[in-house]
């Protein structure tokens, strides 16, 4: 029999959860071997001072995960291989083609869920079950709130909703705030979902050049001078898909010229959290001027659909507010409340913390399959740019890596111009693939970057 005792600190939540995930972090870190038989309810809840029903219910839960398996009176041991991921409409298909957090530690994500979930149910179980106001669940708000209070974003009741995601936010303000044939300023390059949304709403593109740095303020403020320019778009931290990072000089350049244009800032800042120290968001440097949406999505998990949308005025909040609910209603009150929860007790940031070092893990395997200099990528980021070369066809490379089981977007699909040709490839190594499958996708794809003859041997 396991000698098997877990480590429970006092305050992690239930005990039944807290038991379960000590024992999910010890097989992990090879203390519990597989196979082994573990201690018996009783002799554990003995050992704990819990209650038997507290254990059976963790033993219960640890088989529901996958970490353990019962055999009758013998009792329940390890299971002797890691669970295996099933094959079903949750699971097939997890990334197509989407850029989505790595998954790290197995079990965690789920656990902190239910945890958190129990906590907000038992404090009112009615709440996330009803309908909500058009600018989101209070206690949500009031996350959001910390959430821009941790960037030194100034806010007010009246000016920060909750959404159903960063893409809802998007839409919100095509829809209330721009008109057809109103230019929007993008880089070369930019997320698709904004491409979508101005060929919806008749949106003109006006494309400013970059550098390593973002777009550059003088090409901007020749952009504004030549036309009406309504607003531009930036993802100023980690840029999808450039990984660019705007540093502070730039940022103030930039908002020097949209302050001198009157021109608005739709500020995505899907991974600004990420960062090991986050930069000054433009929603603290030109307020009045920035829509500023903050996601669940890209710093823990796409399943939880809720943003913080923080606009410059009441205005601009009630007509983003009504098109918020005439759209999708309301974010899920159970999802927000739990973001709420994690947000309060510190798990938020935690999950993060998970999320950037599991990233920061990937990378370092990047950069030893990976010839020099033949990508960028963010320190904390999940994803790749390769700009390739002349004879290079991304769409055949980005087949090759899928048969891999790594997601690769060719370089056109982000194009605001799609006159010229475009060899580049965006390589995403989150989502839940291991660091193995990762290494072994990334080894073909070194592979591929070689002379012709190679690269046209493993794309026959």
């Amino acid at each position: 029999m396991q000698d098997w005792t877990p480590q429970i600190e006092p305050g992690s939540g239930p005990k039944y959860l807290a038991i379960a995930e000590a024992l999910s972090n010890d097989i992990a870190a090879g203390r519990v071997r597989r196979g082994a038989r573990l201690p018996s309810q009783r002799l554990l809840a003995a050992r704990l001072g819990f209650d038997l029903t507290t254990v059976t219910r963790a033993y219960r839960e640890a088989q529901r995960q996958g970490l353990i398996e019962g055999d009758g009176r013998r009792g329940s041991f390890v299971r002797k291989s890691p669970p295996q991921p099933v094959s079903s409409d949750l699971s097939a298909g997890r990334s197509g083609g989407m850029n989505t957090p790595p998954e790290g530690v197995a079990g965690k994500l789920s656990s902190e869920f239910i945890r958190a979930a129990e906590n907000v149910l038992a404090r009112d179980c009615g709440a996330p079950f009803h309908y909500q106001v058009s600018t989101g669940m209070a206690r949500a708000r009031q996350a959001g709130e910390e959430i821009l209070r941790s960037r030194s974003i100034p806010f007010g009741n009246e000016n920060l909703l909750v959404t159903a995601g960063g893409q809802h936010a998007l839409h919100a303000i095509f829809s209330a705030e721009l008109k057809r044939g109103d230019v929007l300023a993008v880089g070369r390059y930019v997320y698709p979902g904004i491409l979508s949304l101005a060929r919806r709403f008749g949106i003109q593109l006006c494309v400013v050049d970059g550098d390593d740095e973002g777009m550059l303020p003088e090409a901007l403020d020749a952009a504004c001078q030549r036309s009406a320019v309504r607003a531009v778009y930036l993802v100023p931290s980690n840029d999808n898909p450039t990984t660019v990072t705007m540093g502070a000089a730039r940022r103030e350049a930039l908002a020097g010229v949209v302050t001198s244009h009157k021109v608005s800032i739709i500020e995505d800042d899907a991974y600004g959290l990420l960062a090991t120290r986050p930069a000054t968001p433009f929603a603290a440097l030109v307020p009045d001027l920035t829509w500023h949406i903050a996601s669940v999505s890209k710093l823990i998990t796409p399943g939880l659909r809720v943003a913080w949308m923080r606009v410059p005025n009441a205005a601009s909040a009630w007509r983003l507010g009504a098109d918020l609910h005439e759209t999708t209603i309301m974010a899920s009150p159970l999802n927000a409340a739990v973001v709420a929860e994690w947000v309060d007790t510190g798990v938020f940031f935690d999950l993060i913390d998970d999320v950037r070092n599991e990233a920061r893990s990937r990378q370092a395997i990047a950069r030893s399959c990976l010839p020099q200099a033949s990508f960028a990528a963010h320190e904390d980021g999940y994803h790749l740019w390769l700009e390739l070369g002349d004879d290079a066809i991304p769409s055949q490379i980005s087949d090759a890596l899928r048969q891999q089981g790594v997601s690769a977007t060719a370089g056109e699909a982000f194009a605001a111009d799609r006159s010229q040709n475009h060899r580049a490839l965006r390589v995403s190594i989150g989502g839940s693939m291991s660091q193995d499958q990762l290494r072994r996708g990334l080894s073909v794809l070194a592979a591929v970057l070689q002379p012709d003859v190679t690269r046209k041997s493993l794309l026959v």
